[in-house]
Formats: structure tokens, sequence, C-alpha cells
């Protein structure tokens, strides 16, 4: 899925990164627990959170994501803006809470991580 796409789903504002928006993403995932994030997600292109603090945006360069989704309309710092037009990752601003959001992006194709089955034994 493109980022244009993503952004025309959920009805988001470019905050930064406009011109990444012909990029393709293959999975997302929601969460505003960034420790979470570092220890569960594997290969997710897409971070969705309602979380406005600078190491999303750290955490989401780390991940080698390359666009993070703020939902429930919150806005990023000015300093959260820079270090994303640094690190090349696309800001998305919007309104959808993130159930919402992430179910949108789900049932439109945009996979999430896939867990391990349980191992008995």
């Amino acid at each position: 899925m493109k980022i244009c796409t993503i952004r025309e789903l959920l009805d988001a504002q470019v905050i930064v990164g406009e011109e990444d928006l012909g990029k393709h993403v293959y999975s997302a995932c929601g969460s505003d627990m960034m420790s979470d994030v570092l220890a569960f997600v594997k290969d997710q292109a897409v971070l969705l959170t309602g979380l406005v603090n600078p190491q999303v945006i750290r955490t989401a360069e780390m991940m080698d994501m390359v666009c993070v989704v703020f939902v429930r309309d919150k806005q990023p710092t000015p300093e959260m803006v820079r270090l994303a037009e640094e690190a090349g990752i696309v800001l998305l601003q919007s309104a959808k809470r993130m159930y919402e959001a992430c179910g949108i992006l789900y049932s439109n194709g945009l996979v999430g991580n896939k867990l391990k089955e349980p191992t008995h034994g």
C-alpha cells in the first residue's frame, strides 16, 4: 500500500514528507508504548500512535519505519517534525482513533506482525 493511500483512507493531513507519499509499505502496527514497539515489532513500516514525544520518532528511526501516523488529532512538536525530516520519516495526522485507524488499514490489506505460534510441550 502506498503512503498516499494511507493518507486517503485515514483522511489524514501530511505534516512532513509530502515528497515520499508514493513509497510502498507492507505492514503496520499501532501502539502508544514505545517499549512494546521495540520489543515486539519486526519489519513494520508504519507506526500509528497517539503518543506525542520525540521518542516516537527515535523509535521509528531505529526500527526503520518510513511513516508515523498520529491518531486522535495529536500534533507532533516542532522538535519531532525536525527529527522526522532529518530521518526521512513521513508524518501524518488523523482525527481517527487508534482502533478505527488500525481497522481501516487492516481491512484494506495492510497487515500487522505475524506472531509465532506457541509451542507446547
